[in-house]
């Protein structure tokens, strides 16, 4: 489970996150959405340690984060999955060195069992034999499916998207999302989804927070967030700057 309690961060006066409290139950898929410069990447960045929030708390599995050393957040970090906006790969490895890159930091495999992992992680998004491929090589979409192999070869209990359909056309962004899904199902992970593209809420999310101005403007199911009587909530899923 992670609870946020209270978390407020501001940036040369500027506030970013107010006040903001919510809690994710396991097996939960929520998608935090909001505006450019609502605070979303803020707040993912205080959920994983890599910054502190000026106030408040946050606990992941019981556990409070804002005061750990580097040592035992890269012991929670091991239980994290993380897919970044652009692949976040590095150019000089190959697709497989990657990937194993994580598992030799984060787990104690052995030599062969990470090639195993890596081996078995592609192909479970679609990636078999890419392993000895540059990321030059790849389009926009094999470098997002390399970030989500990379993210789930841990065995993460929990996988933080940020912005993953970013810059794919259509079918590709339908391709994520069913990627997003499938670990979601069959892994029984809890899955926080950084974005703007409400297709991807609809598709794969149990629950949204849309974030305006460093507030929790709305916490509810997709369904719920397609009716209710809100102007803000109405113009970013509509895309309506009219509305307000």
């Amino acid at each position: 489970m992670i609870e946020l309690k209270n978390i407020s961060k501001s940036y040369n006066e500027k506030e970013v996150l107010r006040d903001i409290s919510f809690s994710i139950p396991h097996g939960q898929a929520v998608a935090i959405v909001g505006k450019s410069g609502a605070g979303k990447s803020v707040l993912l960045k205080c959920l994983i340690g890599l910054i502190k929030p000026d106030g408040g708390t946050i606990y992941v599995d019981n556990k409070l984060i804002n005061s750990m050393n580097l040592r035992q957040l890269q012991n929670i970090r091991s239980s994290i999955g993380m897919v970044f906006q652009f692949g976040a790969l590095f150019d000089s490895m190959t697709v497989g060195d990657n990937i194993s890159l994580a598992l030799q930091k984060l787990t104690n495999l052995t030599g062969n069992e990470i090639t195993e992992r890596v081996i078995d992680s592609l192909e479970s998004v679609g990636m078999t034999g890419t392993e000895d491929l540059m990321p030059a090589e790849l389009s926009g979409g094999m470098k997002k499916r390399v970030g989500i192999a990379r993210a789930i070869a841990i065995k993460p209990a929990y996988l933080f998207y940020d912005e993953p359909t970013t810059g794919l056309d259509p079918v590709m962004t339908d391709s994520i999302n069913r990627l997003i899904l499938k670990f979601q199902q069959s892994e029984s992970v809890t899955s926080v989804i950084i974005t703007h593209e409400m297709r991807t809420v609809y598709e794969v999310a149990d629950r949204v927070i849309l974030l305006h101005e460093g507030g929790i403007q709305f916490d509810g199911s997709p369904k719920e967030i397609k009716s209710i009587d809100d102007a803000i909530v109405q113009q970013f899923i509509t895309g309506d700057s009219t509305l307000v």
